[in-house]
C-alpha cells in the first residue's frame, strides 16, 4: 500500500478533529450569546417614567453582579441619541459556526458519501447526487423559511411556529427517503444553522446597519429593523436545543436507524422547543412546569416507542445478564469461527487497527475487530449495532444480510448461556 493511502485518511482525520473542536468553540460562543441576550431582552426593567434614563431612550436596564463586578446594561428603544465610537458587531460567532459547520459537514460527509451519506436500502444513488440533495436542502430551507417570514403568517408568532415546525419535519421525511438516517439528521440541522446564521447574515446585520448609517447621516433610524431582528433573534433561540441535539446524534444510532427515524427527530425537537420556551418565560418572571413537563414527557415517549423488543427466549436480553467475554469467547467453536468470518467480511475494512475503507485513519469509537478478542471484548456492542439496530455496518456498505445478523444474534445468545 503506498505511503499516500495512509497519510491521505490520516489528514482528513486531523481535519475532522481541529474542525470539529473549532465548530464547538465558535458554536458554544454563538449560542452562549444567543441565550444571554434572550435572557438579558427579558430581563429588563422600565426606567421610571420621567426620569433621566426614560428622557434618554432608554427602553429598559438591568443591574447584574459576575465575576466580582456589577453591570448595568440599557436597551434603547430605538437608538441612542449620539452614536458610540466603540459599538461591537455580534456576527462573527454565527460566521465562523456556520463555516466550521460547512467545512466538518464537507469533510465527515461530503468527502466520503458513499460510506457516510448513502444507504442502499433507502435509495440507490451515486455520491454527487446525494451530496446535491444535501446542499439542495439547504438553500430550499432557507428559501422557504425566510418567504414564510416575510408573509402574513410572519406576523403570528404561534402559527408560524407551529409551520416551521412542520417545514422542518417534512425535510426530515423526505431526506430519511434518500439519504442514510445519520446524513438525513445532521442536513436537518445544517437546514436550521443555515436559517440561523442567514437570519443573521440576511435580516439582523443589513438591518442595523441601515439603523447606524441612518445616524450617522443625522436621521432617525426606522424602528421596524429592530423589530425585524428581534424576530429573527428569537426564531435563533428557539432552534438552538434541536440544533444541538442534532449536532451529537450521531453518536446515537438508536435515534437515526429506527424505521421512522424523522418522527423519532420531530418529537425530540419539540421536548427542545418547549424546554427552551420555559427558560424564555422564567428570565420574564413566569414560572410555568407545565412546559419542561410536556418536554420531559416527549422524551420519556420516545424512549420507550424506540427501545428494542427482546425475545422472552433469550436470557441475555430478557432480565438475565449480557455475556462477559470469557463467556462469549468460551463459545468458541464452528459457531465463533462463523462469526468470526461474518466480521471479518462486513466490519473488519472499518473495525481494524488499520481500516481498509477509505476516509478511515482509525477504528470508529476505538473498536477493533481484527482477531477474536476484540470481538470477544465488543460482543454486546456487535449484538445491539449489528442486530438490534441494524445500524451498522454503517449504511450497510458491506451488504449484511438478516441470515448473518441471525448468526451473530445466536452466537451472542448462546454465550449468555454459558454465565
Amino acid at each position: 500500500m503506498h505511503a499516500l493511502d495512509y497519510l491521505l485518511p490520516y489528514g482528513l482525520e486531523w481535519m475532522n478533529l481541529l474542525v470539529r473542536w473549532l465548530h464547538m468553540i465558535t458554536g458554544i460562543a454563538w449560542i452562549g450569546a444567543s441565550f444571554y441576550f434572550v435572557w438579558l431582552d427579558n430581563s429588563l426593567r422600565p426606567p421610571a417614567p420621567g426620569g433621566e434614563l426614560a428622557k434618554k431612550g432608554v427602553a429598559g436596564e438591568l443591574w447584574a453582579v459576575h465575576g466580582g463586578g456589577f453591570y448595568n446594561p440599557q436597551k434603547y428603544m430605538v437608538a441612542p441619541a449620539e452614536l458610540p465610537p466603540d459599538l461591537h458587531w455580534f456576527k462573527w460567532e454565527a460566521y465562523s459556526t456556520w463555516l466550521s459547520g460547512f467545512a466538518l459537514l464537507t469533510i465527515v460527509y461530503y468527502f466520503n458519501a458513499q460510506a457516510m451519506m448513502i444507504d442502499r436500502g433507502v435509495a440507490d444513488l451515486s455520491s454527487w447526487q446525494a451530496i446535491g440533495i444535501g446542499l439542495g436542502s439547504l438553500v430550499a430551507g432557507w428559501v422557504v423559511y425566510d418567504l414564510l417570514c416575510r408573509s402574513r403568517l410572519g406576523k403570528h408568532d404561534l402559527a408560524f411556529g407551529i409551520v416551521i415546525f412542520a417545514f422542518l419535519v417534512g425535510a426530515a421525511w423526505v431526506l430519511t427517503h434518500f439519504l442514510s438516517g445519520r446524513a438525513a439528521y445532521i442536513h436537518v440541522g445544517a437546514i436550521i444553522g443555515t436559517i440561523m446564521v442567514a437570519n443573521v447574515a440576511m435580516v439582523i446585520i443589513p438591518g442595523q446597519r441601515k439603523m447606524v448609517n441612518a445616524m450617522l447621516a443625522g436621521q432617525k433610524p426606522d424602528p421596524v429593523y429592530g423589530i425585524r431582528g428581534k424576530q429573527r433573534s428569537v426564531h435563533n433561540n428557539y432552534f438552538t436545543l434541536p440544533v444541538l441535539f442534532i449536532m451529537i446524534s450521531n453518536h446515537f444510532a438508536m435515534t437515526y436507524h429506527h424505521a421512522h427515524a424523522w418522527a423519532v427527530l420531530a418529537t425530540i425537537m419539540a421536548a427542545g422547543v418547549f424546554i427552551r420556551h420555559f427558560f424564555n418565560l422564567r428570565h420574564k418572571g413566569r414560572v410555568e412546569w407545565k412546559y419542561p413537563a410536556v418536554g420531559v414527557a416527549l422524551l420519556l415517549a420516545v424512549a420507550v416507542a424506540i427501545a428494542p423488543r427482546p425475545s422472552t427466549s433469550s436470557p441475555a436480553l430478557a432480565g438475565g445478564a449480557a455475556p462477559s467475554a470469557a463467556g462469549v469467547h468460551a463459545n468458541a467453536g464452528a459457531q465463533f469461527a462463523q462469526v468470526q468470518g461474518i466480521i471479518a467480511q462486513r466490519c473488519v475494512s472499518c473495525h481494524a487497527a488499520h481500516p481498509t475503507q477509505p476516509g478511515f485513519a482509525a477504528a470508529p469509537a476505538g473498536v477493533a475487530l481484527d482477531d477474536a478478542g476484540g470481538i470477544a471484548r465488543n460482543a454486546a456492542r456487535i449484538y445491539q449495532q449489528a442486530v438490534q439496530l441494524k445500524a451498522m455496518p454503517l449504511a450497510n456498505m458491506t451488504n449484511m444480510t438478516d441470515a448473518e445478523r441471525a448468526q451473530v444474534a445466536a452466537w451472542f445468545e448462546a454465550g449468555a448461556k454459558t454465565n
